[in-house]
């Protein structure tokens, strides 16, 4: 599932590609939005928003288009007239009159006014997000410790998108790994220097992710492996998908292990459980 800085680049995307022209029409091809293709035709984008893995396009009417990629959704910018090659499902497709944005085999969408937007079920319960500027270490150092999430094992935790939006499992694998924490150690049972790196990884290690186009290793290690041969999957993660492969920090051969419902990959050594 696409993560936060996945989604952000997206919207990075749909705002360079319609942002401030005119919506010369809009499709949906799931029944029960086709109501809305009129109102939101003549409109204009006026800013695109992400909330973790969420997208809010909001448009100068007041409207707002929620979509949630999940699994399989995904975003395309074409030249007007264009349509990619693709066998996914179209599920929306906004159109300008030289760009359009088309949304792909999504399934969580919807029309929202702002009392809409701000009572909805997913978004209402949305702790900060990773990639906002307004989500310091300070604020994520002082949720680790509220009594909601101080017993919580962080395999879960991290991946909880009511304690911090935007995280999934590769960047969970990931920021345990830099820290140095097993999946299933919880917050208190963290000395202050730990929690004061996890909060710090927390924005670091997806916000680099946004920044690179999805590298969370040390971005000169992966630059210079890509320089030699190495393809952007196999340079870009620390543990991520490497089980079997041996750790950059000491040789020892990552494994992948069931936490949290999702497979998590970790150094044992470097990992241990406290």
């Amino acid at each position: 599932m696409p993560e936060g800085p996945e989604i952000r680049r997206a919207a990075d995307s749909i705002e360079a590609a319609i942002r401030g022209k005119e919506i010369t029409g809009v499709e949906f091809t799931l029944p029960h939005l086709k109501q809305w293709q009129q109102s939101l035709t003549g409109s204009k984008v006026i800013a695109v928003e992400t909330r973790g893995k969420a997208m809010l396009t909001r448009f100068s009417n007041g409207l707002n288009l929620y979509t949630h990629n999940q699994l399989y959704g995904r975003w395309f910018c074409v030249d007007a007239g264009k349509m990619p090659d693709t066998r996914r499902q179209l599920r929306v497709a906004i159109h300008t009159h030289d760009r359009s944005a088309l949304l792909y085999s999504a399934s969580e969408i919807a029309v929202l006014t702002k009392s809409d937007v701000d009572s909805h079920p997913f978004l209402s319960r949305l702790g900060p997000d990773v990639l906002s500027a307004q989500t310091t270490a300070g604020i994520l150092l002082q949720r680790l410790m509220d009594e909601r999430f101080r017993r919580r094992q962080l395999a879960t935790l991290l991946t909880n998108q009511s304690f911090i939006a935007g995280i999934g499992n590769y960047l969970r694998c990931e920021i345990l790994f830099v820290c140095r924490l097993h999946p299933c150690m919880k917050p208190t049972q963290l000395s202050q220097q730990q929690l004061a790196l996890l909060a710090e990884s927390l924005l670091d290690v997806p916000r680099q992710s946004y920044a690179s186009g999805g590298i969370t290793h040390h971005l000169a290690t992966a630059k210079t492996m890509m320089r030699h041969g190495a393809t952007l999957e196999e340079a870009r993660f620390r543990v991520f998908r490497r089980e079997g492969k041996p750790c950059y920090r000491c040789g020892t051969r990552i494994i992948r292990q069931n936490s949290g419902g999702q497979p998590c990959y970790l150094c044992p050594q470097c990992q241990k459980n406290a």
